[in-house]
């Protein structure tokens, strides 16, 4: 057996904004790994300044993985532990190693295209009039959940924008999420939250930044709306400290990004855990070519959740690979009459 990876740089079609600043770039690596006449194909992305294992020597730890791809599957994940993208390459490389076919990895009938799974449309920050485009088309497209990235502009800015999706659409024909992304200062944050309510709004991923684990739990406590957490599961991989963490925040609801988290065999804990404590959940992708977002949507379907996932992000790059994907009136599927164009 034998592996090897390299580098691919996906564009941004436009420039896509967050609170921790503007995208044009996203970098990820491939997999590959070789048995006989057998081949796997795995994705490791990395989101820099948010993935943990943004480290300087991250290639170094994929030429190690290279060199002892024998280890096998379990092995390497769990020597991995800090480099959770790198798990998740190998989880999928594996699976595509021993599937008939290297592309579908949890065969359903999602893969058969037999079924879809309903996503959020999403809304990245900037000027006023380019997010409420952004909010036309998605609604024009036929999506029926929005996620809005708030925090890099005007807050007052950010609630007109809600107040014209609710002057259009109720919370019964638009389902609105929104995402702060950490921008929020503790001692504002609650007062943030009484006024972004008013909106009806689904729920608020990660008002305040990680690491704040009393003034989180408190807010979770006291919100009249729905907290998310998202950046706050990233680097905890200790199963007593994931425990610890859900026990102390009792948030409504986690975000789960396999690529941040372990993996596969990562989000599974974090499932099992949420819903021992009655936490709701859903699955996003983070910013993966359409071979990352192909396995973790097949992965996500298995999970039979029913709410809307995070899964839109694969129409963002000019140069992405060409795949069975579609994004169709709200939701995503596999058109397994379309083929991969995946050279490696």
């Amino acid at each position: 057996m034998q592996a090897d990876y390299k580098k691919y740089v996906l564009n941004f079609k436009r420039p896509s904004g967050t609170s921790r600043g503007v995208l044009t770039t996203k970098e990820t690596w491939f997999l590959k790994i070789t048995d006989g006449d057998k081949i796997g194909y795995g994705e490791c992305g990395i989101l820099r300044s948010l993935s943990i294992d943004d480290r300087p020597d991250y290639e170094e730890k994929l030429q190690w993985v290279c060199n002892n791809i024998n280890l096998g599957e379990a092995m390497l994940w769990e020597e991995l532990k800090e480099f959770p993208s790198i798990q998740i390459g190998i989880e999928m490389a594996f699976k595509s190693l021993n599937a008939p076919d290297p592309f579908e990895i949890f065969p359903s009938e999602f893969t058969s295209g037999k079924a879809a799974i309903p996503i959020n449309g999403l809304i990245w920050m900037g000027e006023k009039a380019f997010m409420k485009t952004q909010i036309q088309e998605k609604i024009e497209a036929g999506f029926d959940c929005i996620k809005m990235k708030i925090g890099a502009i005007d807050f007052e800015t950010e609630l007109e924008l809600l107040k014209y999706i609710r002057t259009e659409f109720s919370s019964e024909e638009i389902e609105l999420r929104v995402d702060a992304n950490g921008a929020f200062k503790p001692t504002e944050a609650l007062e943030k939250l009484e006024r972004l309510s008013e909106f009806q709004l689904h729920s608020i991923e990660q008002p305040i930044k990680q690491g704040q684990m009393e003034e989180m739990a408190q807010l979770c406590e006291e919100t009249p709306l729905p907290i998310a957490l998202d950046e706050e599961l990233i680097g905890v991989f200790d199963g007593t400290k994931k425990k610890d963490l859900l026990q102390t925040v009792r948030p409504q609801y986690i975000i789960l990004k396999p690529s941040l988290i372990g993996g596969f065999r990562g989000t599974q804990e974090w499932i099992e855990l949420a819903e021992k404590y009655n936490i709701g959940w859903w699955i996003t992708s983070a910013l993966e070519s359409n071979v990352g977002l192909s396995a973790i949507s097949q992965f996500t379907y298995t999970k039979y959740s029913k709410m809307p996932q995070g899964l839109g992000t694969g129409s963002l790059y000019t140069n992405n690979i060409a795949s069975p994907l579609e994004v169709t009136k709200g939701n995503i599927q596999y058109n397994p009459a379309k083929s991969w164009d995946f050279n490696f």
